[in-house]
Parts: structure tokens; sequence; C-alpha cells
């Protein structure tokens, strides 16, 4: 009979195995943003890091990007008034070579929203809460539907597939993964 060797591990490497595993895993899941950043509040008189509007002003999602950096915003995240600015601001910081460590949009599935209708345009009501936000890698956007927001023709956010099919049956328009939005996307809008 031919012995086997000793294969134990000590506690210490299964417990340091287990830990690096789950740290992969849950940088799988925020699509390899910064797990430890959350979203803040965009309440008061905030301006767009984009367009200068008054986000809680303005009907529709807003979204926030945090940075490695703290320039041009001083140590907060950007801030946006729509889902459309948000997507701007990120493509050409991006371009400058800026990383970027958490975005989030508003996520539609996680409020309480209300829809109502301004000088003929279907639009959704806005949410500054901290805790309206989601992380994009989460959220499915719909582009091309009836539904506007700050800046015209939007990208209306989810984290919930029932939700995504509700409404785009009631609003049309065309899901996709929100990481998957490009400048082409934009334009198309």
């Amino acid at each position: 009979m031919t012995e086997l060797p000793n294969r134990s591990v000590s506690r210490r490497r299964l417990l340091a195995g287990a830990a690096a595993g789950l740290s992969v895993g849950v940088a799988g899941c925020s699509g390899g943003e910064n797990a430890s950043i959350t979203p803040v509040s965009l309440d008061g008189e905030r301006a767009c890091d984009q367009c200068g509007m008054i986000i809680e002003d303005h009907p529709g999602p807003v979204g926030q990007i945090h940075f490695a950096d703290d320039e041009p915003e001083g140590g907060r995240p950007g801030q946006f008034c729509s889902s459309t600015c948000t997507y701007r601001y990120r493509f050409d910081a991006e371009a400058e070579g800026r990383t970027v460590e958490a975005a989030f949009l508003t996520d539609y599935s996680s409020v309480e929203y209300e829809v109502f209708t301004e000088g003929g345009d279907t639009q959704f009501s806005s949410h500054v809460e901290s805790e309206a936000f989601e992380r994009m890698p989460a959220l499915t956007v719909v582009a091309r539907s009836e539904v506007v927001g700050a800046m015209g023709p939007e990208l209306i956010p989810f984290s919930e597939e029932g939700d995504v099919t509700a409404f785009t049956d009631e609003y049309g328009g065309e899901p996709m993964p929100a990481t998957d939005v490009k400048r082409s996307t934009l334009e198309a809008l």
C-alpha cells in the first residue's frame, strides 16, 4: 500500500485563501469598482458638473461618479442631473486618463417614483437621496423610450429585470446593460 503525502492545510492558509476568493468574488459583482465606496445624497443646490443645472430641480435619473483623483471636483464625487450627463462626463474624464472608482445612477427599481406629463413629455420623478442609487454594473438602462429627463431623451436605469420589462411594455425603448453604453448610444437617443 502506497502512503499518500500529508496534505494538511493550516487554518491561517485556509482563511487567507478564503479571503482572497471572497475579494475576487466581490470585485466581480461590482464590475471592478471599489466596493467600499458608497453613494452620497445629491440634495440642495448642487449643480451638475456637466451642464451646470441644479440637480434636484429637474426630473429623471441622476448620477454620480467617484474618481481616484480629487480633481476637478475637489474631493467630492462628480454629480449629474441626468444619466446622459453622467455618461458624457465619464467618457470625457476617462479619455483624459482619469480612473473611475465607482459610478452610480438612480435605480428606479428601488424608489417609489411618480410619472407625470409636462409639455407633452412623459417624465419620471427625480431621486437624489443616497439610497436611490445603484452601481452602474448592476443596472440595465432603457434607451429610446417615451420617457425624457432633465436633458431630453434619457437612459432610464433599473436593477430588476421585471421592472425593465414592465417599463418597456408601457413606454417602449431598448434595454441594455448600463456598462454597454457608448458615446454612440447617447448620439442615437
